[in-house]
């Protein structure tokens, strides 16, 4: 299960260049089930995204590059790519902070996921965050996949 809360963001957070970070790739093969291949610097993953909004169902299984580049060549709409910084916070949590490349250049947006739903609907986010932008379907990576640009 996955809980998590999606934020635009206000400022980019000091010293971005100390934190870890991800290079990401990801298509999709259909968005209604969410289904998705992703390249994460040498990894490879099909993903199952159930319904939901802040909670829904997610299974990852691992690829290999071959399958990767077999499926992700079959992907509908745009290719998405992002720098995923991952921003330690407070009570153990992470910003996963996207920042998106090619045609999303200048998209910025911080994912947090959570334990269990009081946790994400009591969370106060840090000052550097912008909009909750949760509940609109129009940040959700599936939907940038399928927009007409």
């Amino acid at each position: 299960m996955e809980i998590e809360k999606k934020y635009l963001i206000k400022s980019l957070p000091q010293a971005l260049d100390t934190f870890a970070y991800h290079l990401i790739e990801q298509g999709y093969l259909c968005t209604n089930p969410v289904v998705r291949v992703r390249r994460q610097d040498d990894d490879y993953y099909l993903t199952y995204k159930g319904g939901g909004m802040m909670t829904r169902e997610e299974y990852n299984l691992p690829l290999n590059k071959e399958a990767y580049e077999h499926l992700i060549v079959k992907a509908d709409g745009n290719i998405i790519t992002k720098k995923r910084y991952l921003i330690p916070l407070d009570d153990d949590l992470t910003c996963e902070l996207d920042i998106f490349e090619g045609i999303f250049a200048g998209l910025i947006i911080a994912e947090v996921e959570f334990q269990s739903e009081a946790d994400a609907l009591a969370f106060t986010p840090p000052a550097w965050f912008g909009e909750d932008v949760t509940f609109d379907p129009h940040y959700h990576n599936s939907y940038l996949s399928s927009m007409i640009l």
